[in-house]
């Protein structure tokens, strides 16, 4: 196991501890909804959000317990968006992570009301004292999350999603979409696990931003390439999805080799951004390399 890889798991890890620890124990009332919060958040996923927030963290010299509250945060923002995601009313589909979706499990009421309490319970996460010595740092940084989540953020980029299927998008309209659906909640968890460390100058954080924006997109772009060429067995997911919803794909507008080498681009212009950093932002450009390279 490589050192990155070591790392990884080692965080991996230490978010499904804290993310067991602070969701409500299935036995307590009410049990159900309980058990499907539990159900939609342990024991599956990359966790990509949570890695880049302790990437992050790490540059601003961050204390790890802080930015492990920052990221199961937005790892239940993102957890929630899934269960919502999945139901019929707006992708439905049956799998996620390689098991039942919520509402196939549980039922469609239950598990639009684990999404609701996962998003609260994300904002309490990050409300409780202590997260950042300044009061207004920690205000910031549930500005920063709502923002992401929101109309302008994640909400707004699946309310695009859905407007478009059967649309034939531009390549600006694509990415305008994706920056709001997949790049802001990225984007949050970088600029979160920066602010739980040392204050860092605006050019540093204009630069990590960036950063983030150029992974966020990218994450994306090869989504849709594996959603064209890996298996359901592979992904966890139903595979060919996008295609059989004629939904609009990197894939779709500029078929697989050039959305291919958009990610390449993508990938290094992350890296640029990171010029200016030292060492400190190693585990930052290896993510971008995972990012872009992963297989699954």
């Amino acid at each position: 196991m490589s050192d990155f890889q070591a790392w990884m798991a080692a965080q991996q890890a230490r978010v499904e501890t804290a993310l067991t620890e602070a969701l409500p124990e299935a036995r307590h009332a009410p049990q159900r909804l309980h058990d499907a919060m539990r159900y939609a958040v342990l024991g599956g996923g990359k966790r990509v959000r949570p890695l880049l927030a302790f990437a992050a963290g790490e540059l601003a010299q961050a204390d790890p317990l802080r930015v492990t509250r920052a990221a199961i945060a937005v790892e239940m923002i993102h957890a929630y968006s899934l269960v919502h995601d999945d139901m019929p009313a707006m992708d439905n589909d049956v799998l996620r992570r390689g098991k039942p979706t919520v509402h196939v499990e549980f039922d469609e009421a239950t598990a639009l009301l684990a999404g609701d309490a996962l998003q609260s319970l994300a904002f309490e996460a990050l409300a409780q004292p202590g997260l950042a010595d300044d009061a207004a740092v920690q205000l910031n940084m549930l500005n920063i999350l709502a923002a992401a989540s929101g109309s302008r953020g994640m909400a707004g980029g699946q309310a695009i999603d859905l407007e478009s299927v059967g649309k034939p998008l531009e390549l600006p309209e694509l990415e305008f979409m994706h920056i709001l659906k997949t790049g802001a909640l990225i984007r949050a968890s970088v600029n979160l696990g920066a602010l739980c460390g040392k204050p860092m100058s605006e050019a540093d954080m204009k630069n990590l931003d960036h950063y983030a924006k150029c992974v966020g997109l990218a994450f994306q772009v090869v989504d849709d390439v594996l959603d064209a060429e890996a298996s359901t067995a592979t992904l966890g997911k139903t595979a060919g999805k996008d295609a059989a919803s004629n939904k609009p794909t990197y894939v779709s507008l500029l078929g697989l080799a050039e959305a291919r080498q958009l990610a390449g681009e993508l990938r290094a212009d992350a890296h640029a951004a990171l010029a200016g950093f030292g060492e400190e932002a190693a585990r930052l450009r290896q993510l971008a390399d995972y990012i872009v390279l992963r297989e699954f």
